[in-house]
């Protein structure tokens, strides 16, 4: 005889809710990710532009060259700032992903302990009919040598 869970739908759906879960804390992370080299290219961008206005104040540079790259600074900074709030608030939507995720995980944990039961439940009894069977053939063989 074949196990047959009666739960065994929902078993599939907690499965699927936590496969589903995965995927968001994945495309999280991408996004925290993809933030945080953002970042680090801003930084780059920023040194290198201010090694730039030091090898050109060598050099004869209008005032108004200067204050233009410094202008440019200055707005690389703001960038960096937001970019700064914008990977803290990828990184709460992160650790907002992993509670999901660990919720999700065990409720299909629960459901799949409670499917382990259940087979294991499905095996004892089909263990004892057949063992019955086995005890009633016996018992007719014997009957029937004693006759």
């Amino acid at each position: 005889m074949k196990f047959n869970y009666a739960f065994q739908k929902v078993v599939d759906l907690k499965a699927s809710e936590k496969n589903h879960a995965e995927m968001k804390l994945s495309s999280a992370l991408g996004e925290l990710q993809a933030e945080e080299q953002t970042l680090s290219r801003l930084f780059s961008d920023k040194d290198s532009l201010v090694d730039s206005i030091q090898s050109e104040t060598v050099n004869a540079v209008s005032a108004l060259q200067l204050q233009q790259m410094q202008d440019y600074i200055n707005y690389i900074d703001q960038c960096i700032f937001q970019k700064r709030q914008d990977i803290q608030t990828a990184q709460v939507k992160v650790e907002e992903k992993k509670e999901h995720l660990t919720t999700k995980m065990l409720d299909e944990k629960v459901w799949m302990q409670a499917r382990g039961k259940a087979l294991e439940s499905f095996q004892k009894e089909e263990m004892l009919r057949e063992q019955n069977e086995l005890d009633e053939m016996a018992t007719v063989r014997f009957v029937a040598r004693a006759r």
